[in-house]
């Protein structure tokens, strides 16, 4: 592949100092930023970094003066709003620059789990009974839906707004969650039937065709009995908890056929949602082994030694070889071609 002048899109209070000395890299906030600037850059390509707040003209500045092949994204929001992030890749489309990662349309469609769970179901993927309570509403379930549940925001991301707390077994704790949902977190809320079982992770890459990595479990390995194992927002972002409770990610361990399975029907996932770049397709699987899909999540956490890098590697991809397969989607994808 062609060395390629690489527009990096991020938040502008994610973008990497220049001098690093003194930072511990493994647990800086921005070492996702950092992970995929020095590695495009020492394959040789030439990589500007651009933080962008809230103005959009930063990127077409950046365009019309650096000329880049492709803008690699890693914005996850615009003016803080994870809903608006498709609003930066259709201006990217507007431009007519190539981008990596997720199309509008696929972003718009997984970044609703409502929406995207009845697609999901009209095509016959299994998912848990949901419910969706707008702000300034009560819940009231439907007969179909017992407890235990799990509520969430509806739109958030990166398990924001998700604890212990998040599991309920009666009216009272279900209502008082999703009030702080509305409260604290500000969006709509969905109520989803819990699945005890195993937390399970699959990362795919491609637009046409798809390739599938192996796949991947979240493990609690010392988390006493009465928990929920499930990926709260300190589970997934506080190192000091995670080494608290041994929480750890790692290829699961199941039948090869079993492990088939799964892939094809996150394949199914990845295509129903009109996803493109790459993503990961959450899901859960109970004790009689029925696999129930939770979320899609495009564009996930690249950072080198996270999930998704990490069951490429699995798969005898380096990360190198992952970021250089992702600027090849992304060079690939005709968003003319999409509808």
């Amino acid at each position: 592949m062609r060395k390629l002048r690489v527009a990096l899109l991020m938040h502008d209070y994610l973008v990497p100092p220049e001098d690093v000395s003194g930072h511990d890299l493994m647990a800086v906030q921005w070492k996702t930023e950092y992970d995929v600037l020095t590695t495009l850059r020492d394959m040789g390509h030439d990589v500007r970094p651009v933080g962008i707040k809230d103005d959009l003209t930063v990127i077409r500045r950046a365009v019309e003066e650096f000329k880049p092949h492709i803008a690699f994204n890693l914005m996850e929001n615009f003016h803080e709003i994870g809903a608006f992030d498709h609003n930066v890749v259709s201006y990217l489309e507007l431009l007519r620059v190539p981008y990596t990662g997720c199309n509008p349309r696929g972003l718009m469609l997984a970044r609703d789990k409502a929406l995207s769970k009845t697609l999901l179901s009209y095509h016959r993927i299994p998912v848990p009974d949901f419910l969706v309570v707008h702000v300034g509403r009560k819940p009231r379930l439907p007969r179909r839906m017992a407890f235990p549940l799990i509520v969430k925001s509806l739109t958030q991301e990166a398990s924001i707004g998700i604890s212990q707390a998040s599991v309920v077994d009666d009216e009272g704790k279900m209502r008082e969650r999703v009030a702080f949902i509305h409260a604290s977190i500000g969006t709509d809320a969905i109520i989803e039937r819990y699945v005890d079982g195993r937390e399970l992770y699959v990362g795919i890459i491609g637009n046409q065709r798809l390739r599938v990595f192996p796949v991947w479990e979240l493990h609690f390995t010392k988390m006493p009995d009465e928990v929920h194992r499930i990926a709260t927002e300190r589970v997934k972002w506080s190192a000091k908890y995670q080494r608290k409770y041994g929480i750890k990610t790692r290829a699961a361990e199941m039948p090869d056929e079993t492990a088939a399975q799964i892939q094809r029907l996150c394949k199914r996932v990845y295509r129903t949602l009109d996803l493109s770049g790459y993503a990961r397709i959450d899901l859960r699987m109970d004790e009689s082994e029925r696999v129930f899909v939770i979320e899609a999540n495009p564009n996930p956490q690249i950072a080198y030694g996270e999930d998704f890098g990490e069951s490429a590697e699995r798969a005898e991809v380096t990360y190198e070889d992952l970021l250089q397969q992702i600027l090849l989607a992304g060079l690939r994808w005709r968003p003319e071609r999409l509808g």
